[in-house]
């Protein structure tokens, strides 16, 4: 099995995407005509992201929201990056609402937290050297 896709539910489809292409460069793979649905390419799996109308319609059970006044919902999206300081800057810079900058971890890696403008906590780190 293979993870292909991870899906975010907010307000703006449309918005998200422009977030997420300006704070860390990911190139659009396509999105829908009605704007509800888009992906965008992270490298072998895809971040992708539906509007909460689309959720209401299509899934089996009712979602919660996402909301920058609220708890960030229970889930991290996490970005492997080469320079976590600038990338964290970048991310601010595009609307994002900072959380933790960065920081060397004990376990090696630096990281850094934002959440995005519908709320969704998102990790900036280094990457992990397993074994070393």
């Amino acid at each position: 099995m293979e993870l292909g896709w991870t899906i975010v539910y907010v307000k703006s489809v449309e918005a998200a995407v422009r977030f997420y292409r300006r704070a860390f460069g990911l190139e659009l793979r396509f999105i829908v005509e009605t704007k509800d649905y888009a992906e965008l390419e992270t490298g072998s799996t895809a971040l992708a992201f539906a509007s909460n109308r689309f959720a209401a319609v299509h899934m089996p059970a009712p979602i919660r929201e996402s909301d920058p006044d609220e708890p960030a919902p229970g889930f991290t999206i996490s970005f492997r990056s080469d320079d976590v300081a600038a990338d964290y800057e970048r991310a601010i810079e595009a609307g994002a609402t900072p959380l933790s900058p960065p920081s060397e971890q004990p376990w090696g890696q630096t990281t850094a937290c934002v959440r995005d403008p519908d709320g969704v906590m998102i990790e900036i780190a280094s990457p992990l050297v397993v074994g070393a």
